[in-house]
């Protein structure tokens, strides 16, 4: 992988973190069409620095939402804010107990299993379609719901199934108003990204080597960047409910990508 491979693949992940294609698969998708070569422990550390580059940039754009919740926190009430911290919690016992107890075989999915990817973009397809016919409505995230919408996001962690697709999706069918949905689905991510950074580094997981500062950084500010666009204009989306052109985007891409594997 070299300098100009590491931008490339840095605005892929800003893009289609928030954008309901899937930002892994497009990444495995990448990294096999660029060439990379790299052994998966190395090709987890490019995948997890870019996804702190695209947490950073949902704390940014929801910088304000961040502020109020943990205002509200400090102020040790049963708020509001305090009941939306407690939802985000709920959310993240999913895919928190796949991390802990399935981490070493979900590595084996990040080594350029293109096929598989084509599978699971496929599927996303098939969520985005089905929440495009959901009809708005008013009601809030409750804590069955945060859990619900959880195991959507652990499921999303094999490559190829949106992880934005499948919450959104799920929180659309279960009834939430898409505005909640959107904003309930880029924030509940953001902890699990940062713990799991925090145990990959405190656990000397992560293989890191002074040769390659250069080509994370180069990814870091390229998914930063192109996440800031990316999430903004996912909102505005979802609220327009125009999930139907990336579910059409994912099973061309899907098709492709299967074709690319068995006969490529």
């Amino acid at each position: 992988m070299d300098l100009l491979d590491a931008i490339i693949l840095g605005i892929v992940q800003g893009l289609t973190e928030f954008l309901p294609v899937s930002s892994s698969g497009h990444l495995e998708l990448g990294k096999a069409l660029l060439g990379d070569e790299s052994v998966p422990q190395e090709s987890l550390l490019f995948t997890v620095v870019l996804h702190f580059a695209t947490a950073l940039s949902t704390l940014v754009v929801f910088r304000k939402d961040v502020w109020e919740i943990l205002r509200g926190l400090f102020q040790f009430k049963w708020n509001e804010e305090s009941q939306f911290s407690v939802k985000i919690l709920i959310s993240m016992i999913p895919a928190t107990l796949i991390g802990v107890f399935f981490e070493d075989s979900l590595e084996q999915f990040f080594g350029g299993n293109i096929v598989l990817v084509g599978f699971m973009l496929i599927i996303t397809a098939l969520l985005l379609f089905l929440a495009d016919q959901a009809k708005d409505s008013h009601t809030k995230v409750s804590n069955l719901n945060a859990l619900v919408i959880g195991i959507s996001q652990a499921i999303a962690v094999l490559p190829g199934i949106s992880r934005s697709g499948a919450t959104i999706s799920t929180s659309v069918l279960l009834g939430i108003d898409k505005s909640r949905a959107a904003r309930f689905s880029f924030l509940m991510v953001v902890p699990l990204i940062l713990g799991k950074m925090g145990k990959d580094l405190l656990g000397g997981e992560l293989v890191f080597q002074g040769e390659q500062f250069a080509l994370l950084s180069a990814g870091f500010v390229a998914a930063f960047l192109s996440g800031l666009l990316a999430c903004t204009w996912m909102i505005k989306i979802v609220r327009q409910s125009k999930l139907t052109y990336f579910a059409i985007y994912c099973i061309l891409v899907g098709s492709l990508a299967i074709g690319y594997g068995i006969w490529g």
